[in-house]
């Protein structure tokens, strides 16, 4: 058994899919649960409703393993599913449309872009300044230092041009940046 944990995400993949070992997916159930259950529980902020979506996510990440094309990291793919199918659960559950909520939140026309990056600031105002944002900033912001996913998969994982989450992204540093210097008026 000690060998199979050592196996990687990518050879436990193309094993299942020829139909061998199946059983493997145990490990990436295991692997992943507790990452997948923080990514949740972050855009969520519900322990509950984050271990059901980490179930049904892991479900599906199974089903659709053939989907999976290899062009990235297991994690990277994975990762993507997750943001998709939280940002499309709150979407349907919660009614939050990012291009309603964007233009009745709109930044002012000139922000000062600019970040002494010589000043530290704390994980907790980060996360306190992350939890102020939309949940699809958020998730941008996360996809893209955090899990370090390319603008390419940034666009596949939210169904939007590569220039539309570029440019998403672009807003949602712009409004992170404003509201940490709002809150440190």
């Amino acid at each position: 058994m000690r060998k199979n944990l050592e196996i990687s995400d990518e050879e436990i993949v193309r094993k299942i899919r020829n139909g061998k070992e199946i059983e493997l997916y145990s490990i990436i159930y295991k692997r992943y649960y507790p990452k997948v259950l923080d990514k949740c529980y972050s855009l969520t902020h519900n322990r509950e409703l984050a271990e059901e979506l980490t179930g049904d996510i892991l479900s599906k990440t199974y089903e659709k393993l053939d989907s999976y094309k290899g062009n990235s990291s297991f994690s990277s793919w994975l990762y993507s599913v997750t943001y998709n199918y939280c940002i499309d659960w709150l979407r349907e559950k919660k009614k939050l449309h990012y291009p309603e909520w964007n233009s009745s939140n709109e930044l002012p026309e000139i922000i000062d872009e600019t970040y002494d990056q010589d000043r530290e600031i704390s994980y907790e105002r980060l996360i306190s300044l992350l939890d102020q944002l939309h949940t699809e900033e958020k998730a941008l912001i996360m996809m893209r230092y955090f899990d370090e996913m390319s603008l390419q998969q940034i666009s596949e994982a939210l169904r939007v041009t590569e220039s539309a989450a570029k440019m998403r992204l672009k807003r949602a540093k712009a409004r992170l940046l404003f509201l940490y210097k709002k809150n440190e008026e």
